[in-house]
């Protein structure tokens, strides 16, 4: 029996992300999907940490009197700081290449916030990974975003992807919290709900 068949939860997760829907089912819980248009604006004010927390918080928001009795919902945001700039997913080609090349033979974090959400409670926390990537080639980098699209992804670039594969020296911290949720963390965030 898995360990969180106990939740009497109905899990329902605000995601359109391919990789967060299989990193939960991976973790064996039945969930439904359910997703709103959140325009990802945040105040300027804020620190790296609390932009991805107000994220998560805020497409949480968007469900307000939505959730039904005993429904959990599970949104997250991830974002891609290269110093104490922020990246976001890039506009089109010519951004992704620039995004790239700028987090070529550097380290960067990837910080990604979770927030659990009931009629009557709302627990949020975020997760901080590492990432050091070699320095890559105008070659390298052509060749990945014309092969692979990155242009729905925080930074251009996923970790699961060729680029990842090539590109990533060592990472410090959670593999999954780059690939868009901290498995771990929510695992255990989850049984202390």
């Amino acid at each position: 029996m898995n360990p969180l068949e106990h939740l009497s939860w109905k899990i329902v997760l605000a995601s359109k992300s391919p990789r967060r829907q299989q990193l939960l089912k991976d973790l064996g819980l039945d969930f439904e999907i359910r997703t709103k248009e959140v325009e990802e604006v945040y105040p300027d004010d804020l620190k790296k940490q609390e932009v991805a927390l107000y994220l998560s918080e805020f497409k949480a928001t968007a469900f307000k009197g939505d959730l039904r009795e005993k429904e959990l919902l599970i949104t997250s945001d991830t974002i891609v700081c290269l110093e104490d700039r922020i990246i976001g997913k890039p506009k089109d080609r010519e951004d992704a290449f620039h995004m790239l090349s700028d987090l070529s033979g550097k380290m960067h974090e990837v910080i990604t916030a979770v927030t659990l959400t009931s009629q009557q409670k709302q627990h949020s926390f975020y997760v901080v990974t590492e990432v050091y990537f070699k320095i890559l080639s105008n070659f390298e980098i052509d060749y990945y975003i014309n092969a692979f699209q990155p242009f729905d992804k925080a930074g251009s670039y996923g970790i699961q992807e060729w680029i990842g594969y090539i590109g990533i020296e060592k990472i410090v911290g959670s593999y999954f919290n780059v690939m868009g949720l901290p498995v771990k963390e929510l695992y255990e965030a989850l049984e202390e709900f």
